[in-house]
């Protein structure tokens, strides 16, 4: 086990670790006191869980009133009574939200829009979020205020100063993350300020289960120097795989090992094709009924599925009376009989998707792994656990199952990466570059092919549109932290005042070619991920002369940090014998935080730093 060091704060500050899980979310902490070793602690008490106490994660549900308001949440939409009272007064039940946010490039054959519970009319997927992020807002202030001596007034003090880390799937980008800050402060747990955007991180669910399982010694036993470890953290909505290089024990430094998976599989799965073999095996029956089948599906997922083991003996789902039976449909005394192979028809499909992922993992690994760890709320279950560990086996590699509050495991990761970041090095999942133009030569194919879309550059040249132009890395290297990578790019004007301000758009290729050079060949494989934009008014542009006369240009850099666990990016231009690097908001809010001159002796050269433009 690692121990953290002394918070080096001047001032009491408080880090929630918050993670919104498909079925279920949970809540940690830390309370930072200046020179005091910091200590991460569960919400473990939530309203509707009172006959719980202990109880770490509340569902991920919410009751809504027609007028759009919140009825009920978390653990109180599943009182006894509730299905009565949204009945009574029409309320709007929403789960598995989390999955409309989505990637759409993770969607599978398997589940479609129409396999997820619809949202609310009138509400989106962030509105959703951000209510319920709200609510688990106030169940840790509660928490908090009560367990804590002097918790109100401790409360009082840091509220408007708290840290924030969201965790959430591998797969989730930048698009995703901007959706996850929007939702923050829409909730109120933030403002919508750059101040307090910077006070919300991200980190992936791998890489939190990664900082759980080093701080609570899960790792003590394959931590050496060399030594790889997978993860698989295994959901209701997603399964994330993650594998991780110790390369040096003293001092610690851990690096991905490859990139990270994260496929739709988790436990929703097994309840949706759980669903549609129940309902087909029970149409037109007299037992065909709305409140027959979610009485069904109920008892299947909080009662069968989690003591499935595998093939062999039935198993039995009751939903009625005493004098319901059907011996064709297998029926008797108001139990459904499910045989050991029909079950394992719901589970197979994750068990190989999995199988599929680690092993895919291994060969990408740099270093190979030898241990693979199952944590998340999924990894309880038996058959999961027995048929991976089978599956695994054959492939040499171990599984182990750690038994230390491992549904815990993102929420308390989240609050270790703020205080203390493992990782030092991230591998890229995708390529990252910027729409341009590019000089037309008539021999290359691909150029001729688009002489349609080609234009005359004022210095007389013929250009071709929609080239790209990422930086100097590309999918599948290894970036550290703090490793910036930059492309120069250039934009020219008969006049100059339209170059008084530059405003860059920041793409990411999802495809599979090593290379891409063009974004008309698969438009929909590159996603927008953020705008950059920079005031240039003040600067001097450079007159060229050319074939109708006086143009100007404007040279600058795009500069991105890409090991960070958020894309940050910068446009940087030369002025005169001063360098400016502007780092600037997606939302073109920009503000001067700090003047420092650079080295080298240059006179009156200095970087300008403001805020971040986080990927949107």
């Amino acid at each position: 086990m690692t121990p953290f060091q002394p918070y080096s704060g001047s001032k009491r500050k408080l880090v929630l670790g918050i993670d919104i899980g498909t079925t279920f979310s949970g809540v940690a902490y830390a309370l930072l006191d200046p020179g005091q070793i910091p200590q991460i602690h569960s919400v473990a008490r939530f309203p509707g869980q009172e006959n719980a106490a202990g109880d770490l994660k509340i569902p991920s549900m919410l009751y809504y009133n027609p007028d759009g308001t919140v009825a009920r949440a978390g653990a109180e939409a599943m009182l006894p009574g509730m299905d009565l009272e949204a009945e009574d007064k029409g309320l709007f039940l929403v789960t598995w939200f989390k999955l409309h946010l989505r990637p759409q490039r993770l969607e599978l054959r398997e589940l479609k829009k129409s396999d997820l519970p619809p949202l609310p009319p009138g509400k989106t997927v962030v509105a959703v979020f951000a209510d319920f992020l709200a609510y688990i807002f106030f169940c840790a202030r509660k928490y908090i205020s009560e367990t804590h001596a002097n918790g109100e007034i401790m409360w009082a003090s840091l509220e408007n100063d708290i840290e924030i880390v969201l965790s959430h799937p591998n797969g989730w980008e930048g698009a995703q993350q901007s959706k996850m800050r929007q939702a923050a402060y829409m909730a109120s747990l933030i403002p919508n300020t750059p101040e307090g955007h910077s006070r919300v991180h991200f980190i992936t669910e791998g890489e939190a289960s990664l900082n759980f399982c080093v701080k609570n010694g899960l790792t003590d036993e394959i931590m050496r120097d060399g030594e790889s470890v997978a993860i698989i953290d295994a959901g209701g909505g997603t399964i994330d795989i993650s594998s991780y290089s110790f390369v040096s024990v003293s001092p610690f430094v851990v690096e991905e090992a490859t990139t990270a998976d994260c496929i739709l599989q988790g436990s929703t799965r097994v309840n949706l094709r759980a669903e549609s073999h129940i309902r087909g095996l029970l149409k037109n029956s007299k037992f065909d009924t709305n409140e027959d089948i979610k009485f069904i599906l109920d008892y299947f997922d909080k009662n069968t599925k989690p003591v499935f083991k595998g093939e062999g003996e039935p198993y039995y789902i009751k939903f009625g009376s005493m004098d319901c039976n059907d011996a064709k449909l297998k029926i008797r005394r108001g139990q459904l009989m499910l045989t050991g192979n029909e079950m394992l028809l719901f589970f197979q499909p994750s068990i190989n998707a999995i199988l599929k992922a680690v092993k895919k993992q291994h060969r990408g690994a740099a270093k190979k792994f030898k241990t693979v760890l199952l944590v998340g709320g999924f990894a309880a279950s038996p058959c999961l656990y027995s048929a991976l560990k089978s599956g695994l086996e054959r492939l040499g590699l171990s599984l182990c199952r750690p038994d230390s509050h491992t549904n815990k495991a993102v929420s308390h990761g989240a609050v270790s990466f703020f205080l203390q970041s493992l990782v030092a090095a991230r591998v890229m999942k995708a390529t990252v570059g910027t729409r341009v133009s590019v000089s037309f030569v008539p021999e290359d194919a691909e150029h001729a092919a688009r002489i349609a879309n080609t234009w005359r550059h004022p210095s007389g040249c013929i250009m071709v549109r929609k080239g790209f132009s990422p930086p100097r890395y590309t999918q599948g290297q290894s970036m550290r932290e703090a490793e910036e990578v930059f492309q120069s790019y250039q934009q020219s004007s008969f006049d100059a005042s339209t170059l008084d301000s530059i405003t860059c758009k920041v793409l990411c290729y999802q495809g599979m070619k090593a290379k891409p050079r063009w974004t008309d060949t698969e438009p929909k494989l590159f996603v927008h991920l953020c705008s950059v934009h920079a005031d240039t008014s003040k600067v001097t542009q450079r007159p060229m002369q050319g074939p109708k006369g006086t143009y100007y240009e404007q040279e600058y850099d795009v500069i991105l940090l890409c090991g960070l666990t958020e894309l940050q990016a910068q446009i940087r231009w030369m002025e005169n014998v001063s360098i400016y690097s502007l780092l600037n908001s997606a939302s073109a809010l920009t503000r001067i935080i700090g003047l420092s001159p650079c080295l080298q002796g240059v006179e009156r050269r200095w970087v300008t730093r403001v805020r971040p433009c986080f990927a949107d």
